[in-house]
């Protein structure tokens, strides 16, 4: 609010003046303010991309992309060579001639976090459903992806895929999540850690900034293990734009974010 003066306090003509005052109202430095900033503006415009507000509006109950996830289950084993989730997605198809399917992952490095990653570091392999036509990097650590369907899909009608993802750069944080960009009705997570690898903490997260789920400090429910090394969590009603999974202390390093 300050920093666009919309405050009416911090109405002042320069832009330095207005972080100035707002590093008095929160007793911190210049360069704090400006960070904290910063910050709240990434967020409003994660927000803003991942809601579509940026995009053409689309007709009532209607998604830009012309389908929505009724139900997606997660499947992760962190006890393999490598990370794997197998992914199974119901859509339904909110207009006529749906024809593909545009989804994403973003692997988040630890060590060197602003390095690009490559396209290499996850394995994409199609189970069911459809045919991978395109892997691209679309950010820094954003893979996006294209499933072109069998055959069209008319309105309403239902469809399922089925994807195993492996993830191989050996540079991931400690946590999945699911951020969607559109509407998911339901969300299935499964994360089996393995008896002999168990964290000593998983935390839920639901309803969470996409910037909490690397907060040094987490919060929220903790979830308990079974026999097995697992845990299992449902959510419903997800926001788009906002992120939904677990997250959990060393000894393992492993994340993966979903839309």
């Amino acid at each position: 609010m300050a920093a666009f003066g919309i405050d009416r306090d911090a109405r002042l003509p320069f832009y330095q003046d207005r972080v100035r005052w707002a590093a008095e109202k929160i007793h911190r430095d210049d360069r704090t303010a400006r960070r904290r900033i910063d910050e709240g503006i990434d967020r409003i415009a994660e927000l803003a991309a991942s809601s579509g507000i940026l995009a053409p509006a689309a007709p009532p109950g209607q998604s830009p992309t012309g389908w929505h996830t009724s139900e997606l289950r997660i499947a992760v084993a962190l006890d393999q060579p490598f990370p794997e989730a197998f992914e199974l997605r119901t859509v339904v198809a909110d207009r006529d001639r749906v024809s593909e399917l545009d989804l994403a992952v973003t692997l988040t490095a630890g060590a060197d976090r602003g390095k690009p990653i490559d396209l290499d570091a996850l394995s994409v392999d199609v189970f069911y459903g459809g045919t991978l036509v395109d892997k691209t990097l679309e950010s820094g650590d954003r893979i996006g992806l294209v499933l072109a369907l069998p055959e069209e899909l008319s309105q309403h009608q239902r469809h399922d895929v089925v994807l195993r993802y492996r993830v191989k750069n050996d540079q991931m944080q400690p946590h999945y999540v699911c951020v969607p960009k559109h509407r998911c009705d339901l969300f299935k997570l499964w994360v089996r850690f393995g008896r002999e690898r168990l964290p000593s903490r998983v935390w839920r997260l639901t309803n969470a900034f996409q910037r909490d789920v690397d907060d040094p400090g987490p919060t929220g429910e903790i979830l308990a293990s079974n026999a097995a090394g697992e845990v299992h969590t449902v959510f419903r009603e997800l926001t788009p734009g906002r992120a939904y999974g677990v997250r959990w202390t060393p000894p393992s390093s492993n994340n993966v974010r979903r839309r």
